[in-house]
Order: structure tokens, then C-alpha cells, then sequence
């Protein structure tokens, strides 16, 4: 198994007003927290796909390949075609810029169950909802390339139940996004 890693951060943050990637936590911002954990995961690539403005205020060390969106309001499907025509793995693992607090130890555990479910969409699970991050087989590339404005693999995995494979989270407050300032605030 070879998991592509794609690490979506080119969204235009509508809901928070201003550009929530760039916001600080623990003396970072979101973004950096993000790239610093794709570098920990044990992954075959590392994509970043963002905006130009965004990729001018990292510090990347190699090993990371980025990948600019320069049509982001697009949606978020636009970035996912970007990540999935890059990656040359087996399956995509598909992370969002706005989860400060996962951690490697979070993602072991879906890279796991991806290795015993190598045929299922793997998502986290809190409370029965469905959440991010999400891994997909290499047999949804069709269907991931298919996706238009702002959707997302919830709907393939919503045509597929069938091919989905739930993980309880053992830490549910790490898989908590920032959408906006509200959210933001309680982090």
C-alpha cells in the first residue's frame, strides 16, 4: 500500500472573514501545524495544495511537493483534482489545513485501518458523524476527478456505503476543524 498524502489548504475561508490558515495557535499558524504533521506521518508522497500567497509563508523542508490552486473559488473539488493528478500512490489520504491538534498518533490509526481495509474509504467518526480526514482506494480516482465546486469525498462515500469503513476516534477534541471565528476562539 502506497498512501498519497494530500494536505488541501487553498480555501478561500468565507465563513471566518479573513484567512484562517495564517491565524496562529501554540505560536504557528494553522497551516504550519498542518505541513508539520504531514512531514510526521508515515506516508509514500507528501502533496501540499494551496494558494500562492499561502505557500510564500511556509518554511518547508524537502519531501513535500507543492502544488498551487490558482482557481480557489473553484471549491474545494478543484484542489482535489490537483492533489489526486499528483499523487502517484495506491490510495489518497486527504487532509485539511484547518485540524491544528491531529496528531501522527491520530493518523496511525486510519493508516492502519486502511491496511486491513485496503478496499474501503476510511474516515474518523465522532459520535456516529462522519469527520476528516479520509482515505480513498485508487478505484475512486474516476469519481475523485468527477467531483465539482465545493464537494467533497462525502459524496462518493455517501454513493458507496457499501465500500465505507468507520474508525471511532480515540481522541475526538483532535479532529475538531476551524471553520470560523467561533471555532477559532474555543481552540
Amino acid at each position: 500500500m502506497k498512501i498519497s498524502a494530500i494536505l488541501l489548504a487553498a480555501g478561500l475561508s468565507n465563513r471566518m472573514g479573513k484567512d484562517k490558515l495564517l491565524l496562529k495557535y501554540l505560536e504557528k499558524s494553522l497551516l504550519q501545524h498542518s505541513t508539520d504533521l504531514l512531514l510526521e506521518i508515515p506516508v509514500f508522497e507528501r502533496i501540499l495544495i494551496t494558494t500562492d500567497t499561502r505557500s510564500k509563508t511556509l518554511i518547508l523542508p524537502p519531501g513535500i511537493c507543492v502544488y498551487i490552486n490558482d482557481l480557489p473559488e473553484e471549491g474545494q473539488s478543484r484542489s482535489i483534482k490537483i492533489g489526486v493528478e499528483a499523487a502517484t500512490g495506491t490510495h489518497y489520504l486527504f487532509l485539511n489545513a484547518d485540524q491544528p491538534r491531529l496528531t501522527p498518533d491520530d493518523i496511525s490509526l486510519l493508516l492502519k485501518s486502511a491496511k486491513n481495509n485496503p478496499e474501503k474509504i476510511i474516515y474518523p467518526v465522532i459520535d456516529s458523524a462522519p469527520c476528516s480526514p479520509a482515505i480513498f482506494p485508487e478505484y475512486f480516482r474516476k469519481d475523485l476527478l468527477n467531483l465539482t465546486g465545493d464537494d467533497g469525498g462525502r459524496i462518493i462515500r455517501l454513493a458507496n456505503p457499501g465500500l465505507c469503513y468507520e474508525v471511532e476516534v480515540l481522541n475526538p477534541d483532535n479532529f475538531i476543524d476551524i471553520d470560523d471565528e467561533k471555532d477559532y476562539n474555543l481552540l
